[in-house]
């Protein structure tokens, strides 16, 4: 077994990466949450119960593996400590660490998203409202507050007061929006969350470290899809952390030295929440049927997700980006009983045929799909890949071939026994 593997999506999110990284994590010493916030949510079914993590790592269900939130993930406290109270409800505590070096979402980034969202029009993300691009712009102008400045009344007052007067100047003068907490109150309430998450906190990069060095196992969870990347996504339409493969590293601290397992997570079909060109969106009529199988409805913020059939050249950037090693291929059994399925092979863009995802804006507008039909297949109950309908291992055998990627899990439900490893 490799030392390291990284799980991504190649899609726009919500693929089912808790899902595999669920069902892979009890093999792995470490799971690392390594970008992203409250912002993604996971969904896992295990033992017949449902779990929905935002900020918590999937490998929490795994009492023997270390779950860690990593440097890059920007943490709203608040909602941190909720979900750890409710995960104890059921459980015993998280065996969970979290890197002192990981930013603080604080209660003028939740407002601030708003009036950046208002202001972006037809530009806008679809934020989630969650405070994530501007605590992490935060922390590119170099006043951002992280956990570990939580625990240190002294120096948290100092970097609180110049983020709360550089953010609130914003709000009223710029967004003209009133915001009526004081400073004193947020340091007394941030304080106490600090106090709260101490025995979590840590030098996680060094722990990484340390356990890198001793030949300990590490299993990266990444949040959200390679299309959402804001280098390497549809920009500005994405999120404000990098969820390629290669971010796993910096926002964990863990300098790799050897090849890693990268598992790219994609959904039988496509789905999105937010705002964005969507090449292969379906009709509102067509895409209800699948939308109410598949659940499809956001895990943060229950919006109803935008749903298109499966886009190739989509999944082919995440390969090339992620220099992804395999495929997790995921919700097959919500197509179960479609007659005939879509799939998307190329783009025509002003009469021009592309097989990769152009980085003009203007072009993906333009684009339109092209598509490929295969037939369907009645149902997906099956426990080996052999006895899978022959429809669906010629589909996943076609899509694998189009990619040029191996399809190593076929996950045909959410319970994580209801996954096929399929070797090579």
């Amino acid at each position: 077994m490799t030392q390291t593997a990284i799980i991504v999506g190649t899609q726009w999110g919500d693929e089912g990466k808790g899902k595999i990284t669920d069902y892979l994590a009890r093999d792995f010493d470490f799971v690392v949450r390594f970008h992203g916030g409250n912002n993604a949510g996971h969904t896992v079914v295990a033992n017949g119960k449902t779990y929905k993590f935002f900020l918590l790592p999937s490998g929490v269900l795994s009492p023997g593996t270390v779950s860690v939130i990593g440097n890059g993930v920007v943490v709203d406290p608040k909602v941190l400590i909720g979900e750890i109270n409710n995960f104890k409800v059921n459980n015993s505590a998280p065996n969970l660490k979290i890197s002192e070096r990981a930013h603080v979402i604080m209660p003028y980034h939740l407002l601030m998203d708003n009036g950046l969202g208002a202001g972006q029009g037809k530009l806008a993300a679809g934020s989630t409202g969650r405070g994530i691009a501007p605590v992490y712009a935060d922390k590119a102008y170099r006043h951002g507050i992280r956990v570990g400045d939580l625990i240190e009344p002294e120096l948290f007052k100092e970097k609180l007061e110049k983020s709360y007067y550089f953010n609130t100047q914003i709000l009223t003068k710029v967004f003209r929006l009133p915001f009526e907490r004081t400073i004193e109150d947020i340091y007394n309430e941030y304080l106490a969350y600090g106090q709260e998450l101490l025995p979590y906190i840590h030098d996680t990069e060094l722990d990484l470290y340390n356990a890198y060095a001793q030949k300990k196992s590490i299993l990266f969870e990444g949040a959200q899809g390679m299309s959402l990347d804001p280098d390497q996504g549809m920009y500005p339409h994405g999120t404000s952390s990098n969820n390629v493969a290669g971010y796993a590293s910096v926002g964990s601290g863990v300098g790799i030295n050897e090849k890693s397992k990268i598992i790219g997570v994609a959904k039988a079909y496509v789905s999105r929440v937010g705002n964005s060109p969507f090449i292969t969106e379906l009709p509102e009529n067509e895409a209800v049927y699948i939308r109410e199988k598949g659940a499809e409805y956001g895990t943060t913020t229950g919006r109803a997700r935008r749903i298109g059939w499966l886009d190739l050249v989509q999944i082919r950037q995440s390969v090339r980006t992620s220099g992804l090693s395999e495929i997790a291929f995921t919700k097959l059994d919500v197509l179960d009983g479609l007659k005939e399925l879509k799939i998307c092979m190329a783009y025509e863009i002003d009469g021009q045929i592309t097989l990769e995802m152009p980085a003009s804006l203007s072009k993906i507008r333009r684009a339109k799909p092209v598509y490929t039909t295969l037939p369907g297949w009645e149902d997906t109950d099956a426990t080996t890949y052999e006895t899978l309908p022959h429809n669906l291992r010629h589909y996943i055998e076609f899509v694998e071939k189009k990619i040029n990627c191996h399809i190593s899990f076929v996950s045909l439900g959410a319970d994580r026994e209801r996954t096929i490893l399929r070797l090579r």
